[in-house]
């Protein structure tokens, strides 16, 4: 497997797995019949719940650029050094948001997205 695909692969099962601590949490805070339910006044989560709720939903949208801009260096044979690192640090970079963002870390969850977003850009110049 190429790196990109590996990083690709890593990449989407951290987004995969980002629901589990703030439904944890949920469950905790609601209790499990109105974690599973739908209630008139439900409790909110915690602060850095939310705020991992709301990484993740960033994490989705995200993948669904990189994922796609991967597939096309891989199909089209554009697999180079650039488009190996951007993958990594794409990963990495995936990584920092969440935790920055989570625990509400100024300036990092910025300069960690755009470090995914150009990144992304990386690979557009590569297939381009």
């Amino acid at each position: 497997m190429t790196t990109e695909l590996t990083y690709l692969t890593l990449v989407t099962l951290l987004t995969a797995l980002l629901w589990v601590p703030y439904i944890l949490n949920l469950i905790m805070v609601r209790g499990l019949l109105d974690a599973v339910g739908y209630p008139s006044d439900p409790k909110p989560l915690a602060a850095w719940a939310a705020r991992m709720k709301a990484g993740h939903y960033n994490a989705v949208e995200n993948l669904v650029v990189f994922a796609v801009l991967v597939l096309i260096v891989q199909s089209a044979g554009l697999n180079n050094e650039t488009t190996a690192m951007a993958c990594m640090i794409y990963f990495w970079a995936r990584v920092a948001h969440i935790v920055s963002y989570t625990f509400a870390i100024p300036w990092v969850r910025t300069l960690a997205f755009a470090a995914g977003f150009f990144c992304q850009l990386a690979l557009v110049f590569q297939i381009l």
